[in-house]
């Protein structure tokens, strides 16, 4: 089985792909740095430099994935950017970064893998999107713009899912709270979250290989703790 993870290269993304390789899964990993996953020397991990920001670089992306693959089982769009400034300070180029990575990006992506997603087994795309992006949550100064961003992702997941519904693809979304990533110490320096990256990525494996069997178009908080 195969499964594609963007922001592979570090944090979260970075167990989820050591997860999936243990559990010998094919692992294509999109991420613009590719020091720390090279170091894995995994047969079955294949690694593509891609700018998520960049339509270009996903469309190489994308030519170099379905050379190889007939068939994808899992999507996990996981990379994400964040701008920590107060409102009156985000520029517009600050927010076309944070779009572009935390909702065009997934729209994209998604949208050009149609064709092999679902077509041995029913395929699950899951998007990470953040507690601060989950309506009714804390909101916090000085993230407007990526707390934004990933609420557009909900919503995206939500018109996702009913696209696909009849194309044996199911999409879901997890809204994740504090976790101990270099991300969260840009958001809030000094704070220690209570969940390291690893333990959410065990859970974020165990919803992507099951969860797709008793959800779909579901926003799901996974949150302890919110700063």
């Amino acid at each position: 089985m195969t499964v594609i993870i963007t922001g592979a290269s570090r944090g979260i993304g970075f167990e989820l792909t050591k997860l999936f390789l243990d559990a010998n899964y094919h692992v294509i990993a999109l991420t613009r740095h590719t020091e720390t996953l090279e170091a894995l020397s995994n047969e079955k991990l294949q690694i593509i430099s891609t700018d998520l920001r960049s339509k270009m670089s996903i469309d190489k992306a994308v030519f170099a994935i379905k050379e190889k693959h007939q068939t994808i089982d899992f999507v996990i769009n996981n990379a994400g950017a964040l701008v920590n400034k107060p409102f009156e300070d985000i520029l517009y180029s600050d927010l076309e970064k944070t779009y572009q990575v935390n909702v065009f990006a997934p729209f994209y992506l998604s949208q050009q893998l149609l064709s092999v997603l679902g077509k041995k087994t029913k395929a699950h795309i899951v998007n990470i999107s953040s507690i601060g992006g989950f309506q009714g949550s804390v909101k916090f100064a000085g993230l407007s713009s990526y707390s934004s961003s990933k609420a557009a992702l909900v919503g995206l997941t939500e018109c996702m899912a009913e696209e696909f519904k009849e194309k044996n693809i199911t999409v879901n979304c997890l809204a994740l709270g504090a976790v101990q990533t270099e991300m969260l110490a840009e958001a809030f320096p000094g704070y220690e979250a209570p969940v390291k990256p690893i333990q959410m990525a065990d859970y974020i494996f165990d919803f992507t290989t099951k969860g797709h069997h008793f959800y779909n178009g579901k926003i799901l908080p996974v949150s302890l703790s919110t700063p």
